[in-house]
């Protein structure tokens, strides 16, 4: 449905309708700048705003049924998986010529969002696939790797991006797996630690030290599939995004092709942390999504809820706190969208990536733990699925960067700023 749609849409390209404007007008500032209009960050493109509605339709109508049962196991429903691939949701920015969707960035970004505020696990599978998995492919891959890997990504195999380990977390390049030379192969030995996706996985992006001697910049990338020898060790078992898969990995002179490197011997340092801060920006859309969803449980229950001859969602203290958490989604939400936007363009992120991922981080704990108390000994209950929210809300200072990793990118680039 997605690539059919964006094909359309890419046949008969968008164009915003050209705004007629009065000779005066103190109400409206519109900026031009040589043919450029600026717009809102909330101006989405038509193709944009298709993949939103999509998106939101196979979330409330397929993922939604499932999230209960799903967390409650601690599993991903192989349905959910499949209906994520049949609905082009597996390679958003990936090309038609690969079996991609050749969306933008932009839609990946909605895409995880609006999963998110249904499923925070299915968001996140979604997104560590998309953001890290074939974005490594798509931007550091040979022709002849996108041609045998990115189709199957597309259509098929679920991808696991495997960095850390037990030593190697916010330290991420003091990783101790190795890989060394045999013939046309690359034996490693080693294990990773909270692998997402990788229980379910069948291709995997595995990171290791062809020369320790080099320090990170003997770190490689290496493709690897399940049967190829990876083990699937122990599965955790979590606080929160229960069904997503979070497992240790074991590699027993695992056996890897020469031509299964990905950007070059001693690149694999580059390519980590230029993707992790795309990959940022996919987990603040998480948070983001996952805020929103617990907003959108909880809210109408406070016009509901009838407490001393009144809705409780009109007494004064109620109205402020949930005009609060208003203004900290929407704040989020543009901290996000700027991020993505800028990546978009070719611009620096780096440090938009951090604020968004550090801000929404804070505000999905915050927004979700404040809905369950909206809601009272209701929102406490696994039934409404509030709590459940709360509990996704914390890995989101933890992943793919610290609160405190953030903080401090954020405040180098502040250094740099003021200290010339």
């Amino acid at each position: 449905m997605f690539r059919a749609a964006s094909r359309s849409l890419r046949a008969t390209k968008y164009r915003p309708k050209r705004l007629v404007e009065p000779a005066r007008m103190f109400s409206v500032s519109t900026i031009r700048t040589e043919g450029l209009r600026l717009n809102s960050l909330d101006t989405f493109t038509e193709e944009e705003s298709m993949f939103r509605d999509s998106v939101k339709r196979f979330a409330v109508d397929v993922v939604g049924p499932k999230v209960r049962e799903m967390d409650e196991k601690e599993s991903m429903d192989p349905t959910i998986i499949q209906g994520l691939f049949e609905q082009g949701l597996m390679g958003i920015e990936t090309s038609a010529e690969h079996g991609g969707a050749e969306a933008s960035f932009v839609s990946a970004i909605i895409a995880i969002e609006e999963l998110a505020k249904i499923d925070p696990s299915v968001s996140v599978m979604c997104d560590v696939h998309n953001t890290l998995v074939n974005t490594i492919l798509r931007k550091f891959g040979t022709k002849e790797q996108q041609d045998k890997w990115l189709p199957l990504l597309s259509e098929s195999k679920l991808g696991s991006f495997c960095l850390s380990e037990p030593a190697s977390g916010s330290d991420a390049f003091a990783l101790q797996t190795r890989a060394k030379k045999d013939g046309d192969h690359w034996v490693i030995n080693g294990s990773k630690m909270w692998i997402t996706n990788s229980h379910e996985a069948e291709i995997f992006l595995i990171f290791a030290n062809v020369d320790p001697s080099k320090g990170y910049k003997g770190i490689t990338c290496f493709i690897a599939t399940k049967d190829m020898g990876v083990q699937i060790a122990k599965k955790e078992e979590k606080l929160g995004i229960r069904a997503s898969s979070t497992c240790t990995l074991n590699f027993d002179d695992l056996r890897i092709p020469a031509d299964n490197i990905i950007g070059g011997e001693g690149k694999g340092y580059k390519l980590a942390i230029e993707i992790l801060n795309e990959g940022r920006i996919g987990i603040a859309a998480q948070m983001l999504g996952l805020a929103q969803g617990a907003f959108d449980k909880a809210v109408p229950y406070t016009y509901q809820r009838t407490q001393f001859g009144q809705p409780i969602g009109t007494f004064q203290g109620m109205q402020f706190q949930i005009a609060e958490a208003a203004v900290e989604l929407e704040t989020a939400r543009l901290l996000t969208y700027n991020a993505a936007r800028r990546k978009e363009e070719g611009r620096s992120f780096t440090k938009e990536a951090a604020m968004a991922k550090y801000w929404a981080s804070q505000v999905a704990q915050h927004v979700s733990g404040s809905a369950i108390e909206w809601c009272g000994g209701v929102g406490f209950t696994r039934e409404t699925g509030i709590e459940k929210f709360w509990r996704d809300s914390k890995i989101g200072a933890i992943y793919e960067g610290t609160s405190n990793i953030q903080l401090q990118t954020i405040a180098k680039f502040i250094q740099q700023e003021y200290s010339r």
